[in-house]
């Protein structure tokens, strides 16, 4: 479906749209008279972000000839405007030399750009509000579309806005000092417990704001661990839980919760075999996960807005929320980069899932597939390189673990399944590998080890 674009024909007091001439005539002065500051602006403003029509064309100069490596000042610029026919354009030698007759203070540029990106911010918030309204009276379009559509460029027009704070090292150590003071007088986890001791030695909790994947080859528990680290998080933190299964029903995934905290086998419950003993058991489990603030959507094309307006749905209700689960990210779809390669599209996606996390400083939990090249390897242990489609999930994943079959001599006997749990990335900390306890009729995961005093 092609994107939906929508006239703006209310709008036709132009003059009346916010701007701020002096700010745009400054930051095209810095251009000419610091090459230090042509990185910063570029950086940080777009071509759209100036609203003169003039000025924009000047902008679209100095881009050019910094891409192209061309020396800069206002002669050479001069030059450049006249061989390609663009003096007129900019408005001729007396507005070209009006802007670099001005001399600005460098120091306050990013208060410049702070404030020109603000104007063009208000001015695309009232250009999107005609949009609203005039889309709203198009009724061969769904609600849906519309809403989707507009979500999606609220939510890139939101990213616009500068979020970066410098911090003093003065400030930090105050921070920090208050932070160690704290923990040494309360020894506890750095984030929230993943339930299994081992892990947590390692990882010390999942952290706020780190995008955590769970990678491992069909069956091999991916879900079934993912279910066991929410209900562990919910149970000791008492923090909500938004898990979107992007494969399975809600109801599938309710009696997976089921069977892991009844200890009632998963078939017996789907078929309605169930004895006089498991339904006095069913009725403690219905009473107890029904009070467990864990929320599923089972939105089959996810997409990044949607989680955002899940999330700050969530939180609006909630006050807060403890971790996001998906389930899982090859299933996951960018609605604007549809028509694109695959590896693209998962590398925007994580990439956005990264910002997320750290946008609502929250853990993001992203479940993954591996690569069949597993398969054909003798040593069975999965290696980053397995990670599937998107060589960006190994940079933007703060940790990366993955499941596989433990087959050593050790677990031989065992009649349990005994899964690998390998911490292959672990951006600010040790890897290693734990071992778990995998009972498959229940889909629930147990330490093999009691936890250190």
């Amino acid at each position: 479906m092609k994107p939906l674009t929508l006239k703006t024909a209310s709008l036709n007091r132009e003059t009346s749209l916010p701007h701020n001439f002096l700010v745009e005539k400054s930051i095209l002065s810095c251009l000419f008279l610091n090459s230090k500051s042509i990185e910063i602006i570029t950086k940080n403003l777009s071509i759209e972000a100036f609203y003169f029509k003039n000025h924009q064309e000047i902008y679209k100069a100095i881009i050019f000839m910094h891409k192209n490596d061309m020396p800069m000042d206002v002669i050479t610029f001069l030059s450049f405007l006249q061989d390609n026919g663009l003096l007129e354009k900019v408005g001729g030698m007396k507005v070209l030399l009006d802007i670099t007759s001005q001399i600005p203070n460098i120091l306050y540029l990013n208060d410049y750009i702070r404030l020109l990106k603000d104007k063009f911010i208000r001015r695309s918030l009232i250009k999107l509000s005609y949009e609203i309204i005039n889309s709203s009276y198009i009724t061969n379009i769904s609600v849906e579309t519309i809403l989707h559509i507009f979500e999606t460029k609220i939510f890139n027009l939101g990213n616009e806005i500068p979020t970066q704070h410098i911090f003093s090292s003065a400030e930090i150590a105050h921070t920090v000092f208050f932070e160690l003071k704290k923990k040494s007088l309360n020894p506890t986890l750095l984030g929230l417990s993943s339930g299994f001791y081992e892990l947590d030695a390692i990882i010390q909790g999942f952290q706020k704001s780190d995008l955590i994947i769970i990678a491992g080859r069909p069956s091999m528990g991916k879900t079934a661990l993912s279910l066991n680290l929410a209900l562990n998080i919910i149970k000791t933190s008492k923090l909500p839980i938004l898990f979107f299964s992007l494969e399975m029903s809600k109801e599938q995934i309710f009696y997976r919760l089921l069977s892991m905290e009844s200890s009632i086998n998963q078939m017996r419950l789907k078929s309605g075999k169930l004895y006089e003993q498991d339904w006095i058991k069913l009725n403690k489990v219905m009473k107890l996960i029904s009070k467990l603030p864990f929320f599923i959507d089972e939105t089959s094309n996810l997409s990044i807005e949607n989680i955002r307006s899940r999330l700050k749905t969530l939180l609006f209700q909630q006050k807060q929320v403890g971790v996001v689960i998906i389930d899982y990210l090859q299933l996951m779809q960018d609605t604007l980069l549809q028509n694109q390669n695959r590896v693209q599209e998962l590398s925007k996606i994580t990439r956005a899932l990264k910002i997320l996390a750290k946008e609502f400083n929250i853990p993001i939990i992203a479940l993954s597939q591996l690569s069949r090249n597993i398969e054909n390897r003798v040593d069975k242990k999965p290696i980053l390189a397995d990670l599937r489609e998107s060589g960006s999930i190994e940079q933007d994943a703060d940790l990366i673990l993955m499941l596989s079959k433990n087959t050593s001599e050790n677990f031989a006997t065992s009649s349990s399944k005994i899964i690998e749990l390998t911490v292959a990335k672990h951006r600010n900390g040790p890897t290693g590998s734990v071992n778990l306890k995998f009972e498959e009729k229940q889909t629930k995961f147990f330490n093999l080890s009691k936890p250190d005093k």
